[in-house]
């Protein structure tokens, strides 16, 4: 049985989750569904962040232990995942453990590699990005420095193990040649490569001003930086170092991340595990951000959008659908409700479920809700059925998201096309064998668009299927090729989307 390993980032627990990360591990859900739903075996694979000079700080404020904030906050995202429906096999946190055991042992491997030396380090320091930036990177207003993210920099003198970066330069520039396909989307790729060609700097990877961390083995002065340990985190869940069962799972097929988080899986983590004589991912996809209303979404402008409040106002599954509809993932994007409205009540409410709402009760009203026989469908709906799951599943392995939907719902629209024109409610009165025909067509069609909408829309496509009839052991890509038979029985015609108002 193949298989597929897919990961989100794990996210920083120094508050609540937003829209960003609901996105970011809705694309994995996603793929993890179609990758299933093809037979493959698959580790989808999510979790946070808990570590760090920037968690210690927002425990503080809030009057807490570190360990009982991230507590806390940690269980935040494990409720999102609930909330969004997500159908990861495993929730990773750096706090436990065996995480420290992974982190301390690939910091072992690396030392004695000779990849790490203690040396001083000065430089400019990033708390909320836990990172270094060059002066070169740097912008100045009001006599504040600023990292390239927006958050301010401070400058930094302490002692530091390094890893030997710099030595690492040429052989990730032979890595992305040799594997065109490990960073996407193209404009992506183009960025890192610059950067990397512009000249890599050993990498500072411990601190000593803070204390919440992993510690160094064998010199507990110093933690370990933030990004070796959370980067770990992958091959921790994985049962790494020990190889155990799941580690036939790595590499990961996809790391996906945001656009500000890629310099860390594209150069600093394939370096780390090359240097360690591990394997490198197959590919790091970095999406990019939302805006909100053509604004930026920020706390102080109070604009930050609340996934479970989406989902409590608009359902679920139009949220899910929404999200990778309306724009080609790995671009920036703005988040519209007006647009959320006119999706829901043009796509999936007139589209999709009045198409399954007519041809069902079409059924249920004059074939006593069986099945006639099979029928070869229309030259044009046809045309827009013929090798849909494949171009889908195209799509998906490329992550063109937006595009595996439109294959989908053009094929929805030419579905409708259809039922305008044959008319099965009038030849019910001029020709019954006819109209057993059409709705037999439709009835095939709404069972094939049910079946490849199941990871975007896993609940209402579940009870879409109920309604077609189509058990639950016949509900793979598999089994199309397979046609219900004669007189096979369907459900109870209900509604499947309700409009909702701007």
């Amino acid at each position: 049985m193949p298989r597929t390993c897919l990961t989100t980032p794990i996210y920083y627990v120094n508050d609540k989750p937003h829209i960003g990360h609901a996105y970011t591990s809705l694309a994995a859900d996603v793929l993890a569904r179609w990758k299933r739903l093809s037979g493959h075996e698959v580790f989808f694979l999510t979790g946070t962040d808990e570590h760090g000079q920037k968690v210690e700080k927002a425990a503080r404020d809030a009057g807490e232990e570190p360990q009982a904030f991230t507590d806390r906050v940690s269980q935040a995202f494990r409720d999102l995942t609930a909330t969004m429906g997500f159908s990861n096999d495993a929730f990773i946190r750096t706090t436990e453990p065996r995480h420290r055991h992974a982190c301390q042992e690939l910091w072992r491997r690396l030392a004695a590699r000779g990849e790490i030396y203690l040396g001083g380090y000065e430089g400019w320091y990033a708390v909320r990005d836990e990172a270094f930036y060059g002066p070169d990177e740097l912008t100045e207003r009001d006599g504040v420095r600023y990292a390239p993210s927006g958050a301010p920099v401070e400058w930094v003198t302490e002692p530091s193990y390094f890893f030997r970066l710099s030595a690492w330069q040429e052989r990730l520039l032979e890595f992305y040649e040799a594997n065109p396909g490990f960073i996407a989307p193209a404009s992506r790729r183009n960025e890192v490569i610059a950067f990397v060609k512009a000249g890599l700097q050993d990498l500072s990877i411990s601190r000593t001003s803070f204390r919440w961390g992993v510690p160094v083995p064998g010199d507990d002065a110093h933690v370990m930086y933030v990004w070796l340990d959370a980067l770990t985190n992958y091959i921790t869940a994985l049962g790494w170092p020990e190889e155990g069962e799941a580690w036939r799972f790595w590499p990961a097929d996809v790391h996906f991340v945001g656009k500000d988080i890629l310099r860390f899986h594209a150069i600093y983590w394939p370096a780390f595990l090359m240097a360690a004589g591990l394997e490198p991912p197959r590919r790091v996809f970095a999406h990019g951000w939302w805006t909100n209303e053509g604004q930026k979404i920020s706390k102080s402008l109070g604009n930050v959008i609340d996934p479970v409040e989406l989902v409590e106002r608009f359902g679920l599954d139009p949220v899910r659908y929404f999200l990778l509809r309306e724009v080609p993932f790995g671009q920036d994007g703005d988040f519209s409700r007006a647009g959320l409205v006119n999706r829901t009540n043009g796509e999936l409410a007139d589209v999709l479920g009045n198409l399954a709402n007519r041809t069902l009760t079409l059924i249920a009203k004059n074939l006593d809700g069986r099945l006639p026989a099979p029928a070869a469908p229309g030259r044009a709906l046809g045309e827009a059925l013929s090798g849909l799951p494949a171009r889908v599943g195209a799509h998906l392995d490329a992550q063109e998201f937006h595009l595996a939907l439109e294959a989908i719902f053009a094929a929805a629209r030419a579905a409708n096309v259809d039922i305008t024109e044959q008319a099965p409610w009038a030849l019910r009165k001029t020709d019954p064998a006819r109209m057993a025909v059409v709705l037999r067509q439709l009835h095939d069609a709404l069972r094939v668009l049910g079946t490849v909408l199941q990871p975007f829309m896993p609940g209402t496509m579940a009870l879409m299927l109920d309604q077609l009839g189509v058990p639950a052991g016949a509900r793979h890509l598999g089994a199309l090729d397979a046609p219900l038979p004669e007189g096979h029985p369907i459900g109870t015609p209900a509604p499947l989307f309700r409009k909702v108002e701007a």
